[in-house]
């Protein structure tokens, strides 16, 4: 019963987080930056929180990455575009977490539970490898945290994987046209690759070496 009523709620919360990201409208990078402007010497803080609440819905993060760069340079942007989109993702990896209760694990179908079984053998690299291909954000921390994917794997890969897209998009991209440079596609598209063979050699799990007398024919002991 417990166990229906945390999937029910889960799966409220994410209905209520879809509505939202497809009718709240998203400002743009520019429209970012004057009310930054307009906010003084408290616009990274105020910034850092919006950035981090919104995300955790399926909002995407591109129009905030933009807009950091933008409005606080390379380094500050990079730096508060990281640190925000991490507290979202751990937002967004706890309340799965919470309300959903590893339920891949328990309640999935047969060969669903066996490819998380198998991705989570090798948890960092699957982490990782998920937020290099560049997955919808959001979508990707409530699964996880549905998995029995590890707070200090998911964690550290969240971080590793995050740096390399958002520091393209934060030093590459055109924020005020909402264009793409030739670098940041390069970028983006080296990470994807290494993220999705991450992603196969995760799925493709361990090998298991074979029980005591199950590895052959016994010798002969003559």
């Amino acid at each position: 019963m417990r166990n229906r009523t945390r999937a029910l709620l889960l799966l409220g919360a994410l209905v209520v987080t879809l509505v939202v990201a497809l009718t709240v409208p998203l400002p743009s990078p520019l429209e970012l930056r004057d009310w930054a402007i307009r906010l003084g010497p408290t616009a990274p803080l105020v910034f850092f929180l919006a950035h981090a609440i919104v995300t955790t819905t399926p909002i995407p993060r591109t129009a905030f990455t933009l807009a950091a760069g933008l409005m606080f340079g390379p380094v500050w942007g990079l730096a508060l575009a990281v640190g925000a989109s991490m507290v979202s993702a751990l937002l967004g990896f706890a309340i799965a977490r919470r309300l959903g209760g590893r339920a891949i694990a328990r309640l999935g179908p047969h060969r669903v539970r066996a490819l998380e079984e198998r991705l989570c053998e090798r948890e960092l690299l699957t982490v990782t490898s998920t937020r290099l291909v560049g997955l919808p954000f959001a979508p990707l921390n409530y699964t996880l945290g549905v998995t029995s994917v590890g707070w200090p794997a998911y964690m550290i890969g969240t971080v590793v994987g995050l740096v390399p897209g958002t520091a393209a998009v934060v030093l590459l991209g055109d924020a005020v046209t909402g264009g793409t440079s030739p670098g940041m596609i390069a970028i983006l598209l080296v990470t994807g690759t290494l993220g999705a063979i991450g992603v196969i050699v995760s799925a493709r799990g361990r090998r298991r070496s074979a029980p005591a007398g199950e590895d052959g024919p016994e010798a002969d002991p003559s």
